[in-house]
């Protein structure tokens, strides 16, 4: 088989990009500052003694900067990881979890399905005052015809995806109530995600578990279900693919709470 062949082979399908460009300044979780840091360490400059000049750089972030995926041991329950591991020093050392770290993450090769709640909603992006619910989740599904099963990755569109560059009003995102988390939970999904900053929305406590963050809790530390966060959606919705390959792979970092990653979803060509 030569080379046109092989590539006509996967003419048909169209890869769609759901990571979120890096840069100094863009969006970023109180507790995850300054993010994304690229400085360069070596430059292209004359003198060199030869024709060719080279240059590279140095990149400092925060794990839990720009679209990445939660590790296991990010989120505890009174001190207890997923699992029922209690914290101790030799599981939480200086250098990292000795279990449950990114490095365990396996790539993720699955259904995806995209729930679009702001297209459902009717509105241009979910804001903090009006989090998504369980009925937004089963509604939206509803609409699209798209059911959720057992194994799949659920994304949910809040919008916000589209307000990347300016990181004030991105940051003012709604997210996914917790008893819409504990039912996507009940769904026996593999992993979920949504193009906003905590999966959760930010600066509220759940009334029934008395938590921030409570999807976190549920999701990671109750059940084992990874969270992605600060996906880019917009593409999807657009063209209304609800159902797709999604395709993930956490960089290998030992210990580390979670992964910069690039997600992509696959589809037929429309």
């Amino acid at each position: 088989m030569d080379n046109g062949q092989f590539f006509d082979m996967f003419s048909h399908l169209h890869v769609y990009d759901l990571e979120q460009p890096r840069y100094a300044g863009a969006p970023i979780h109180p507790s995850h500052v300054p993010g994304f840091i690229y400085t360069l360490h070596r430059h292209h400059e004359a003198g060199t003694g030869e024709a060719r000049s080279s240059a590279s750089g140095i990149m400092y972030a925060a794990e839990h900067s720009g679209t990445h995926i939660d590790a296991l041991c990010h989120q505890a329950e009174n001190l207890t990881l997923h699992g029922g591991r209690e914290i101790t020093p030799k599981l939480q050392t200086s250098t990292g979890f000795t279990e449950l770290g990114a490095e365990t993450i396996a790539p993720i090769r699955s259904r995806g399905v995209l729930l679009d709640i702001a297209g459902y909603r009717g509105v241009d992006w979910i804001d903090g005052d009006h989090p998504i619910t369980q009925a937004d989740l089963e509604g939206a599904s509803r609409q699209q015809g798209t059911a959720i099963r057992q194994g799949d990755v659920v994304l949910v569109r809040t919008g916000n995806g589209s307000r990347w560059n300016d990181a004030k009003g991105y940051l003012k995102a709604g997210g996914v109530e917790g008893a819409a988390s504990q039912w996507l939970a009940e769904q026996q999904v593999q992993a979920v995600g949504a193009d906003n900053m905590a999966w959760d929305s930010m600066g509220t406590v759940d009334p029934t578990l008395h938590v921030s963050l409570p999807g976190h809790l549920i999701l990671l530390v109750r059940h084992g279900i990874y969270i992605i966060e600060n996906l880019f959606l917009e593409e999807l919705a657009r063209d209304q693919i609800y159902e797709f390959l999604f395709v993930c792979l956490p960089l290998k970092m030992r210990g580390a709470t979670g992964s910069p990653v690039r997600p992509i979803a696959i589809a037929p060509n429309l």
